[in-house]
């Protein structure tokens, strides 16, 4: 399911059947001069059903401090100088009525949508959220860089997919990085460049994935800076503020919920909203009323309501996270307050879609502990989802929300299953040995080093067993087809290197044997098994050559490839047309297996354009991302590295100086967008 559903038609600004004269001559004509002056921006259907729902923060006070007793704070964006377009999605802009064209040639667009302008009906605020970060609850977060600037009315003649995707008939829209609010605690509330490219490309792609997310219209640059320490080693340097316009039903999260909770037993901190228990029952029926309106009228009894939303929750979390395995994708940092109330995928920060196929990837340079590494991230969810369980008692009784709990590890495996069938075409049948099928592969993939996307998007072209042909020599084919996405000897030694230090780890082991107490306060087994396992992957790799681990990995492959053909076998029996089997089971694994994902790389080079002033390759990542199960002629490779490299007119930002070297990234090697990543790559560092 592709939350937010496919491509729009055009939108409709006049109502069904009512003529276009008649609604002018309804209005004078000092109006329809104004209207028809106004742009598609400040003709915007603002209906800001949040701020008069849920309680707003009568202080408007400018600084940071504690919000009590509200859900939502007014702030005023902070202008940038010079706003301009870095790029904007024309399938995101579609659902506010927006034309990408007509906004793009506004010359108060970049204004607008980085809140350094208000459009008419705007009413800015920030929201007030608490959560559990890294396992421990933080107190008061709340929008920190965000600011709600309103919901847009849909526009008449959206896709009906849509509505029932939406049933609130309104899109929140938010800017990201327009300045300070009461939540900004140490920081500027601006965010960068690059933290800026990198939310509205993950937002788009995510989309066109199928996988349910926010959306990001645009993201607009400026010649305000800030200064930052990239990684934290004592090198600031200054950078471009930039904004993020994002679309959702809401933004409303699990921490939301978190605001009234009592003094944590380990922190110490507690809910600013801590004792005022109407606001939970009303932020409650704000959202069951607006975006769960089936449940709202099923369940007339309160309790039975709640138990009811609570358990559409977990069973969204639970498909959304199985998605997310099925495509290696990796959050980064899946906090409470991270954790959308509708189970779309929410805040794109440190994540990264896995190159090498690896159970204990982290995409995150700060998770040192691997807690959101992206083997852990079903049961993370689980957790979370248990936080707002204690966060909606005692509107959702305990005992019911443990129940429903007790659901989650099943529903979760069978979403992930489902896809997981679709991913390796077995569609006729469903067999007991499927999952170990699915277990064997990805065992394989991690002893190979394989790449996790174009592994399985290379699995479509192994064929179903014929009468006739020689089993060795297409079983070969296809080893030969999936060695060629495996990591050589060096990239292996390189990946299983430990990341502890030796003596580190020497320490800890003696430790865990002479203390037990101690250790468990600085480390954890499973911590310490992760490393010695690496240690051991890598005395083997060691005393290998690069001929026979080849040799090993084709063995490796061999076996699983006799398996899987076996198992597609069992599909054919019973056929009456074995051809129309087989051409539907391409169709669906080339439809399910993406030939290109935002890896990081493919992300980095479009930032390091952008900031030498070059924002053509932000906008051709995003038309590669939005067909990303298709071969696009022309779009194969980066523009600078296919004899078209200069940016087109007006793709290149006037206001950044003239390089007089060339980019990091033109400087590169380039490799096609659905390529493994360069050796380069693996030097990007992301926190």
């Amino acid at each position: 399911m592709a939350y937010l559903g496919p491509r729009l038609g055009p939108s409709r600004f006049f109502l069904p059947g009512v003529s276009a004269l008649r609604l002018l001559g309804s209005v004078g004509m000092d109006d329809m001069g104004l209207a028809m002056s106004r742009s598609s921006l400040e003709r915007l259907d603002f209906d800001n059903v949040a701020l008069k729902k849920l309680p707003v923060d009568p202080s408007e006070e400018p600084g940071v401090r504690q919000v009590k007793g509200a859900c939502f704070s007014r702030v005023k964006p902070q202008p940038l100088t010079k706003p301009r377009f870095v790029a904007v999605s024309h399938e995101a802009l579609a659902l506010l009525g927006l034309d990408g064209a007509e906004v793009m040639d506004d010359p108060r667009g970049p204004e607008y949508l980085s809140g350094s302008r208000v459009m008419p009906g705007s009413e800015p605020a920030a929201h007030c959220y608490c959560g559990h970060q890294f396992g421990q609850f933080a107190g008061q977060l709340g929008d920190g860089a965000a600011c709600y600037l309103g919901e847009v009315k849909v526009p008449p003649g959206q896709d009906p997919e849509l509505l029932r995707e939406n049933p609130s008939g309104r899109w929140e829209i938010q800017v990201k990085g327009a300045g300070l609010t009461p939540y900004s605690r140490q920081a500027d509330g601006r965010k960068v460049l690059r933290s800026s490219i990198r939310e509205f490309l993950c937002s788009e792609a995510m989309f066109f994935l199928g996988v349910p997310t926010t959306r990001a219209g645009s993201v607009v640059t400026s010649d305000s800076r800030v200064i930052r320490d990239v990684y934290y080693s004592g090198n600031p340097r200054h950078e471009r503020c930039s904004v993020v316009l994002r679309i959702a039903p809401t933004f409303l999260r699990f921490g939301s919920f978190e605001i009234f909770k009592q003094a944590d037993e380990f922190t110490g901190r507690q809910g600013p909203s801590y004792g005022r228990d109407e606001i939970r029952g009303q932020m409650l029926d704000y959202v069951i009323e607006m975006f769960y309106p089936e449940i709202q009228q099923n369940y007339p009894d309160r309790v039975e309501r709640n138990v009811a939303f609570f358990r559409e929750v977990m069973l969204r979390t639970a498909r959304l996270v199985a998605q997310w395995q099925c495509v290696g994708f990796c959050h980064g940092v899946l906090n409470t307050d991270n954790m959308s109330i509708l189970g779309v995928t929410l805040d794109y920060g440190p994540y990264g879609f896995m190159d090498r196929f690896d159970p204990d990837f982290i995409c995150n340079a700060s998770d040192n502990s691997g807690r959101y590494s992206y083997q852990a991230q079903p049961a993370i969810c689980r957790w979370n989802l248990v936080k707002l369980a204690e966060a909606l008692a005692p509107e959702l009784p305990p005992d019911r929300a443990e129940a429903v709990m007790d659901e989650y590890l099943d529903l979760f495996n069978r979403f992930y299953l489902d896809n997981m069938r679709k991913k390796l075409g077995l569609l006729q049948k469903e067999e007991p040995e499927d999952e170990i099928l699915i277990t064997q592969l990805l065992q394989t993939m991690h002893n190979t080093g394989a790449d996790f996307t174009n592994t399985f998007r290379s699995l479509s072209q192994i064929s179903c067993p014929a009468e006739g042909e020689g089993e060795g020599e297409v079983v070969k084919k296809a080893a030969d087809l999936l060695l060629d996405q495996c990591a050589s000897l060096e990239e292996l030694k390189a990946a299983n290197k430990p990341t502890m230090d030796p003596r580190e780890l020497a320490m800890l082991l003696s430790m865990a044997q002479s203390n037990p107490a101690l250790f468990q306060m600085i480390s954890d087994r499973a911590t310490i098994a992760r490393q010695l396992d690496r240690l051991s992957r890598l005395k083997d790799l060691m005393e290998s050559s690069q001929e026979e681990l080849t040799a090993k990995h084709a063995d490796d492959w061999t076996s699983w490839i006799t398996r899987y053909r076996k198992r597609l076998a069992l599909e054919l029996e019973g056929q009456s047309d074995v051809q129309a089997v087989q051409e539907e089971r391409v169709r669906v694994m080339d439809g399910t297996n993406p030939r290109v994902v935002l890896r990081n790389y493919i992300a980095q080079n479009a930032i390091e354009a952008a900031e030498n002033g070059d924002f053509s390759e932000v906008q051709r990542v995003l038309k590669v991302l939005e067909r990303p199960f298709c071969s696009q002629t022309g779009l194969e490779l980066p523009a600078w590295a296919g004899g078209d490299g200069a940016a087109a007119q007006g793709e290149r930002d006037e206001g950044e100086e003239q390089q007089q070297e060339a980019s990091t990234s033109t400087a590169r090697s380039a490799v096609p967008y659905d390529s493994k990543p360069p050796a380069w790559a693996h030097e990007i560092c992301v926190t």
